[in-house]
């Protein structure tokens, strides 16, 4: 009986470690980026918040720079500076 349940908890955890890992689209919306906003238009430091939203849509960047709407909000000196000291490189697109 201890050997089925061995058996049968080794095979799950086997069937569990091979599962195929299905990555999470991102959905770029600028206004996801609404916390940096502070930071972006004045001097102060990025909230922790502001970091991972940054982070979060980092894929979306080079998106948001093509929109001539969003480029004069995002291509700033201060959005590459808050970028920086997030940790999240600005992309080159």
């Amino acid at each position: 009986m201890k050997a089925t349940h061995i058996g049968l908890c080794t095979f799950l955890m086997l069937l569990l470690a091979s599962e195929v890992k299905v990555s999470i689209a991102v959905t770029c919306s600028p206004v996801q980026l609404s916390p940096c906003v502070s930071a972006i238009t004045s001097s102060s430091a990025p909230s922790n918040l502001c970091c991972s939203k940054i982070k979060e849509q980092k894929p979306c960047l080079c998106q948001y720079l093509k929109n001539p709407n969003l480029k004069k909000f995002v291509n700033t000196p201060n959005a590459r500076r808050v970028a920086s000291t997030c940790g999240t490189p600005f992309p080159r697109c």
